[in-house]
């Protein structure tokens, strides 16, 4: 199977990531919590979790680590980020605000990254990945860009899949609902 990959290009990341919020809220927004809780079994994400993991990310990832490549390049090791640290950040609030303060987040994020008026230079110029190492900064923006349309595709599996049962027969032309598909 031919895989058809593209060169990063900043504008085109950027015009993706600014759509990431509006096509949460237009996916999630309001829905009942069976929804939106659900996950695919244990140690799973629901969309709930999803969304929460996403505003860590714009809190601890992102930006921050574009910040430290352009200011200490490799001399300073990329904290850890915490895959799950939205498990405790998230508790006590709704989806709706959880949707509101990435919404919030991102559209920050994303004037962060224009501020910096980014060159080609400085899409090459590198930091250092606690796990892999020397890393571009033009990979972790196309990295940032490939995690939310990774994470959009999780949530739409994740709510397919609640229809598992009830979809009968045609479960056999729906790929997500297949045995076979993977997580």
């Amino acid at each position: 199977m031919e895989v058809f990959t593209m060169d990063f290009q900043l504008d085109q990341a950027v015009a993706v990531l600014r759509r990431t919020p509006d096509a949460l809220n237009a996916l999630l927004r309001d829905l009942p919590d069976e929804w939106t809780r659900q996950n695919e079994g244990p140690a799973t994400w629901s969309p709930f979790d999803v969304v929460g993991h996403l505003i860590h990310g714009e809190e601890a990832d992102w930006i921050p680590r574009a910040r430290i490549i352009l200011t200490a390049g490799e001399a300073r090791v990329f904290d850890v980020f915490d895959r799950h640290a939205q498990s405790e950040k998230s508790q006590g609030k709704s989806l709706n605000e959880l949707l509101d303060e990435f919404a919030r987040l991102r559209t920050n994020s994303l004037a962060m990254l224009a501020s910096w008026q980014l060159t080609t230079d400085d899409l090459r110029k590198t930091g250092r990945h606690p796990e892999f190492g020397a890393v571009t900064l033009g990979q972790l923006l196309a990295t940032w860009t490939a995690h939310d349309l990774g994470h959009l595709a999780q949530i739409t599996r994740v709510m397919c899949r609640q229809y598992t049962q009830a979809v009968g027969p045609w479960r056999a032309y729906l790929s997500l609902l297949r045995e076979d598909a993977a997580h």
